[in-house]
């Protein structure tokens, strides 16, 4: 399977919590007319990231497909239409960015309801080829990962090579997925030297060495 991994704001002056609402009891109702739908996700940024201003991002939406057929049918759906019709209701949609990506799983664990799913976006270094940032990531940098304390699941999302043709250039060139049980076992993990050699090995291979990051409750919609 492949997944759409979409990252959103809310519409300029509209709250929080109605921006959430809204996005949890609404709008699943216009995404799930779409064909196809193998697994939906909301990942809502926690209310306590906005203390010290905005994050980069409001939240991502996670929609999975048997492929980049199932994708294409869902855009030319007759249900199409009205998904962008409510997106503009509650999303800035001019800053809305998705990424076509593939799941490397490097630690499988079953995060329970109350994890604190935590997202970052990677940019490859300039200088790097797609295949060398991606074996990179998914070999040695998620191996440090996987030996992080309290961390129960790791999920490399990348922006499928394929996508790369003709030189295409994409926001971000994948989204790591991290889950702790509790915002206290991502505190003390944070800490960790396990952590910290994490940290160290990111100028290895990304262009940032402080990538954006989102702190986020995940809600299941469908799968």
């Amino acid at each position: 399977m492949i997944k759409a991994l979409t990252f959103i704001h809310r519409k300029p002056g509209m709250a929080l919590d109605e921006f959430q609402a809204y996005w949890r009891n609404e709008h699943p109702k216009a995404v799930m007319r779409l064909p196809g739908i193998r697994r939906y996700v909301q990942s809502h940024v926690l209310p306590s990231m906005y203390a010290k201003g905005e994050p980069a991002h409001d939240g991502i939406a996670e929609v999975w497909a048997d492929d980049t057929d199932a994708l294409r049918a869902m855009t030319k759906s007759p249900a199409h239409p009205a998904l962008i019709e409510d997106e503009a209701r509650f999303i800035d949609r001019p800053r809305m960015g998705v990424l076509i990506t593939t799941e490397h799983a490097a630690l499988d664990g079953k995060p329970s309801g109350d994890a604190v799913k935590a997202v970052e976006f990677f940019r490859a270094k300039p200088d790097m080829e797609v295949d060398d940032f991606q074996r990179h990531w998914r070999t040695t940098h998620a191996s440090l990962a996987t030996k992080v304390p309290g961390l129960v699941r790791y999920v490399a999302s990348m922006v499928r090579p394929s996508a790369y043709v003709q030189g295409r250039k994409f926001p971000y060139d994948g989204a790591a997925l991290l889950w702790f049980a509790s915002m206290e076992n991502l505190k003390v993990a944070a800490t960790s030297p396990e952590y910290q050699a994490l940290i160290a090995d990111r100028p290895t291979f990304l262009a940032d060495a402080s990538p954006p990051f989102l702190l986020t409750r995940e809600h299941v919609i469908a799968g």
